[in-house]
């Protein structure tokens, strides 16, 4: 059996495949052709622009076919216009992520009224996203997919109500009505796990386990399902069992963080926080870790009382994360804990650190975002006038041409939603480097190219 997958700074899916037993991984680079037979179909990977983020799309061209599926990757409007230029016209088959997995803000200490408010704006940007990518592409089919989320275990069952509106997991069918909306000339479909489709005819054959299925009984569904898997969620609870109180967690913790310190000067700097974990149960305690100026400080006992970041888990995940069986990004998506922070801004830098936690993968990023042009600019207009602003988005590269929207002196970049004023070029709900920014006056704008405003339907 030989295994496809993308050639990232940090190889550890392919270790874990090879740890699985898999003996033969083929990686490639962007954009890299694989042959997969002698009459010339292949098969290729687009990764996100910025190595911070290790997803790719997958594109296969078979007997005469163009199909690309999107999985967790935000193409931006110039790497889908690529692969149509590669195939040489529109993709027969688009699949198109239009719920992210993302633990922000619902196992955030956000009063509730709070909480559904971010979670329409997230919801809100994803589906714009996509859409303004299906509309600068016209693929001959659509499938929306990814959500809703299907928690089973007891403790975290409460998360599965933010599929409805305005929750931040609409389900297939809730893309799918988006979609028609906006994009009324553009065939869509979905598909249910066993389902298949003719890309001649655009026939759906439908597997009949799913007979009776009903996305409006949603609930129904998840109540029996999580009834069939329960033993499954408890073996997962048994093969992490709280840790003896000596274990030394808060020594292994320690110096767990004492590694990380070790491998990227570049992310400390730009972290720049005192993270506080609060560690619940056996072994646990509350530990601070000062994160910045190049190094980083582990108090077991808090000294500080200005932490701006705080974590809240159970010591039997923790200890899951520290001993190696777990990796920090696994932790986040489980959603097995609650986070609180002041200032409330997102800190890519944090979750880059934890995530990655390869001196190799971090120092991609500080490549990628140095080697940037500043440059290289684009027009935006809003309701307050015109700006030269970075074409491209400090963050992780979105193509602000096509991915931003201008609203009240805001220019939003829709690849992951952060902000930026356009007054002073900062962003003022994450941490991150500032736009290049700059008034013109509107006689000036000439031949250009403006990003639309926020009042555009998308």
């Amino acid at each position: 059996m030989w295994v496809v997958v993308p050639r990232y700074p940090l190889p550890i899916l392919r270790t874990r495949l090879q740890a699985a037993g898999v003996r033969h991984v083929i990686e490639l680079d962007a954009w890299e052709r694989l042959p997969l037979n002698t009459r010339g179909d292949w098969m290729t990977v687009i990764p996100e622009q910025s190595p911070m983020c290790h997803d790719a799309a997958i594109m296969v061209v078979a007997s005469g076919r163009a199909i690309m599926h999107t999985n967790d990757a935000r193409l931006s409007l110039t790497q889908a216009r690529r692969a149509m230029a590669e195939v040489g016209g529109p993709l027969d088959f688009m699949a198109v992520q239009m719920s992210g997995a993302s633990w922000h803000p619902i196992c955030y200490e956000y009063p509730d009224d709070v909480t559904a408010q971010i979670c329409a704006e997230k919801r809100t940007g994803k589906l714009e996203a996509v859409t303004r990518l299906l509309r600068g592409t016209q693929p001959s089919l659509v499938m929306p997919y990814a959500g809703p989320p299907c928690f089973l275990d007891p403790a975290l069952r409460h998360h599965n109500r933010w599929i409805p509106e305005p929750g931040i997991f609409p389900d297939p069918a809730q893309a799918a009505r988006w979609l028609g909306d906006r994009l009324p000339g553009q065939p869509t479909l979905t598909l249910l796990p066993g389902d298949s489709v003719d890309l001649g005819s655009q026939r759906v054959f439908s597997d009949p386990h799913w007979d009776g299925f009903s996305w409006d009984d949603l609930e129904g569904y998840l109540d029996a399902y999580a009834a069939r898997r329960a033993h499954e969620v408890a073996a997962v609870h048994a093969a992490h069992p709280e840790p003896d109180p000596a274990s030394a967690l808060d020594e292994r913790f320690a110096e767990h963080f004492r590694r990380l310190a070790s491998m990227s000067g570049y992310f400390l700097e730009r972290i720049g926080l005192t993270l506080r974990f609060e560690v619940t149960g056996p072994a646990g305690g509350t530990w601070d870790v000062a994160l910045g100026e190049r190094e980083v400080d582990v108090h077991l006992t808090p000294r500080r009382r200005d932490a701006q970041y705080r974590l809240r888990l159970e010591s039997r995940w923790m200890d899951a994360v520290i001993s190696g069986r777990a990796r920090w990004e696994e932790l986040f998506l489980s959603l097995r804990f609650s986070a609180w922070r002041s200032p409330d801004v997102y800190n890519d830098y944090l979750v880059g650190l934890l995530k990655h936690a390869d001196p190799s993968a971090l120092d991609a990023v500080e490549a990628y975002e140095t080697s940037r042009d500043p440059a290289d600019t684009v027009v935006v207009s809003g309701e307050g006038g015109n700006w030269e602003v970075s074409r491209f988005c400090p963050h992780a590269g979105e193509d602000l041409q096509h991915g931003g929207v201008v609203s009240g002196g805001v220019l939003r970049c829709l690849g992951h939603n952060f902000d930026f004023d356009l007054s002073t070029g900062q962003c003022v709900n994450a941490r991150c480097d500032p736009i290049v920014t700059r008034r013109i006056d509107h006689n000036k704008v000439r031949h250009a190219e403006n990003v639309t405003s926020s009042a555009d339907p998308a």
